[in-house]
């Protein structure tokens, strides 16, 4: 077997170790209490409500259990989730694209969210305070903007800096 698929059959034996021992139920998660406490208030406001949770951002370092949080809010919202990481999303249209692809209820979540550059930064806040994305199309005095209509989801955040 060559070492390229020696790695690749460790990284799907990983995925599915990884798959396999996440929590699939809020009593299925250990620890965290405060947290699960205050989520489930959050999400039992939001059903009550008939419109997806808040916007959320977690936390913390690496193996605290940010992403498996993240996973557990979408079981239990019945919701879909979206996933990226902050180094992913490179450039405006990279965000446009995800964002327009989402359905009511999504939840998307972007991992490292603290590496998104300030450019996509901009536009995310208004996408997540209004549900609009503006598009400016051209340079100089000939651009024009185009404004699109988002649907109703819920970003969630994950990173290991505090600042």
């Amino acid at each position: 077997m060559s070492r390229n698929n020696k790695k690749a059959d460790e990284s799907k034996d990983f995925e599915f170790l990884d798959q396999t021992l996440r929590p699939v139920k809020w009593g299925e998660y250990i620890g965290q209490e405060n947290i699960k406490k205050n989520l489930q208030i959050l999400l039992n406001a939001a059903k009550e409500r008939k419109h997806p949770p808040e916007h959320l951002l977690f936390y913390g370092p690496p193996g605290l259990g940010k992403t498996t949080l993240a996973h557990l809010i979408a079981k239990e919202t019945s919701s879909q989730m979206r996933s990226t990481s902050g180094p992913a999303i490179e450039k405006v249209g990279d965000l446009a694209s995800i964002l327009t692809n989402l359905s009511p209820g999504d939840i998307l979540f972007i991992d490292e969210i603290h590496r998104l550059n300030k450019a996509i930064e901009e536009v995310l806040y208004p996408a997540m305070e209004s549900r609009f994305l503006d598009i400016i199309i051209g340079k100089g005095p000939s651009a024009r903007t185009i404004q699109l209509e988002l649907p109703a989801f819920t970003l969630i955040g994950a990173t290991t800096r505090v600042a």
